[in-house]
């Protein structure tokens, strides 16, 4: 049991790290939107959940995310679209993640929303 804490906590650092590496590029002013996104694939137990919820507060994204018994991740993220895309793009991008389905849906924007957050 120690040993799997252990190397949670390693992979955890990990993703922390990849994460405050990233070059965020400057952005244009664009739509703010919401979207409610299921993520199906190799997206539980990879650090999917904490690297999602680094990039959006580096992004100043609000929202949610979190594991489904099915083996999919859900989630719902609100802010520029462009910074939006930005993350759903870099998510693909990692070798550790295979995202095989991404089932996207436009809700309604919520202006009370501060924080991003894993449920």
């Amino acid at each position: 049991m120690k040993i799997k804490k252990m190397l949670k906590q390693i992979r955890n650092n990990y993703v922390i790290g990849q994460v405050r590496n990233i070059n965020i590029p400057e952005f244009e002013p664009d739509k703010i939107m919401r979207y409610h996104i299921i993520f199906s694939g190799r997206v539980q137990r990879v650090g999917f959940r904490l690297e999602i919820e680094q990039l959006a507060l580096r992004l100043k994204l609000t929202g949610w995310i979190k594991n489904l018994e099915s083996g999919n991740v859900e989630m719902e993220i609100q802010g520029m679209k462009n910074k939006i895309d930005f993350l759903l793009e870099f998510m693909n991008s990692l070798k550790r993640i295979k995202i095989s389905q991404m089932q996207k849906d436009i809700r309604t924007v919520l202006n009370q929303e501060e924080e991003f957050k894993i449920i």
